[in-house]
């Protein structure tokens, strides 16, 4: 059995799945109101399992959607599954939400409303692909492009876009299939956050100078 998390979102989902090596099958999901991420996980969790006759011991894999997206929630669904894995002794595989977005919208570019005028971007090309800032006056570089997007505001930017609903716990126990049969986890040591804008703290820190 298998436990999704995604609290990036201003409300987050949990799922429930079974792998069986070839299959994945969607067991249960359960969404999570905002601001209450922290409080409502765990005993949600609970009442899946026990909706099932089951127990946290029954898990076998974390799945985690780190980022981006608000940095309290990221932090949330992180700490917890980092926190589970190890409680637990099984692997964790945490996944972009750019890439669950551009998977469910069948594209190669998703961009998501990072607020101050920028978007959280994802844009593969032969080369690779990359996740960064993208600012509302450089949008149009990419005019044309099938962009998926789960808001609608986005839509005037690109003409291209194809508007599907979030990405959810859901989403990522399908997303993360190929990882499961490759047998490629994260080390939870290093495990962290998908911010890919710095933190308020840090962009506005007052620098340490040293004493004399």
């Amino acid at each position: 059995m298998l436990l999704a998390i995604d609290t990036c979102g201003v409300t987050g989902t949990i799922a429930l799945g079974q792998w069986d090596g070839a299959r994945m099958t969607v067991l249960a999901e359960a969404e999570l109101a905002a601001k209450t991420f922290s409080a409502q996980l765990i005993p949600r969790l609970r009442e899946l399992l026990r909706e099932r006759s089951a127990t946290v011991q029954d898990l076998r894999t974390i799945v985690v959607v780190n980022g981006p997206g608000s940095f309290t929630g990221v932090r949330v669904g992180v700490g917890a599954a980092k926190g589970l894995a190890e409680a637990l002794a099984v692997p964790v595989i945490a996944l972009s939400r750019l890439a669950l977005l551009a998977r469910k919208g069948g594209t190669e570019a998703a961009a998501i409303d990072a607020g101050r005028g920028e978007f959280y971007f994802l844009h593969r090309a032969e080369g690779g692909s990359a996740e960064f800032l993208l600012s509302a006056d450089a949008a149009g570089e990419y005019a044309g492009e099938p962009i998926a997007v789960f808001e609608a505001s986005l839509a005037q930017h690109w003409a291209g876009t194809r508007l599907v609903a979030p990405p959810s716990a859901t989403d990522a126990l399908l997303g993360a299939i190929p990882r499961l049969r490759a047998k490629e986890f994260d080390d939870i040591v290093t495990l962290d956050g998908n911010y890919v804008r710095r933190s308020d703290a840090e962009l506005f820190a007052k620098p340490v100078t040293g004493r004399r």
